[in-house]
């Protein structure tokens, strides 16, 4: 190229724009980058609405509480209309107690559940539980003197749904106490 060109000649090759010649720009290196084509996850074959697994691990102590449940009422309903078809049979007892097993299967999930909660709601549970004891204690003990002055003697089968009513007041009681302080 000379001085006397009216038109320089382009350079042949451009030069390097460094990153601070546009300092002023705030959109400069800001485009989004191009989309790329990914493959699509592989199909799993029937579609499925629960993940039977994921929802085992989930509700795993739920699930064995409810079959514990299940088989206590099925074994009470059972044994109630076997005893009651052969009310003189020598085996009667044997089979009236066996309600008795998943019931004790029911009260070892309850502990077992009650080992895994955190010190919180351990602390709430057992104030409920505690609750519950003494005011079951005080109710049967007072309608044991209410018995001697002639009220009708009631049965002991009412004691643990009166302890379950009691256990509820009580948990309750302890949150709205806690809803309060907040």
């Amino acid at each position: 190229m000379a001085v006397s060109d009216p038109v320089p000649s382009a350079p042949t090759e451009a030069p390097v724009d460094p990153l601070f010649t546009h300092p002023a720009s705030p959109f400069e290196r800001t485009n989004p980058p191009s989309p790329m084509a990914f493959p699509s996850p592989p199909s799993p074959g029937l579609p499925t609405f629960i993940m039977p697994m994921a929802t085992w691990t989930a509700y795993k102590t739920q699930i064995q509480f409810g079959f514990a449940i299940l088989a206590y009422l099925m074994i009470l309903v059972g044994s109630v209309t076997v005893v009651s078809a052969n009310s003189s049979a020598p085996w009667r007892y044997w089979v009236s107690a066996l309600p008795v097993v998943p019931a004790a299967v029911v009260v070892w999930l309850v502990v077992r559940q009650l080992g895994r909660l955190d010190e919180v709601q351990k602390r709430t549970q057992m104030q409920a539980i505690g609750f519950s004891l003494a005011a079951t204690g005080l109710v049967t003990f007072g309608y044991g003197f209410l018995e001697g002055a002639g009220l009708p003697h009631i049965s002991a089968t009412f004691v643990l749904p009166l302890m379950a009513l009691f256990w509820f007041v009580g948990v309750t009681g302890l949150y709205l106490r806690a809803r309060i302080r907040r």
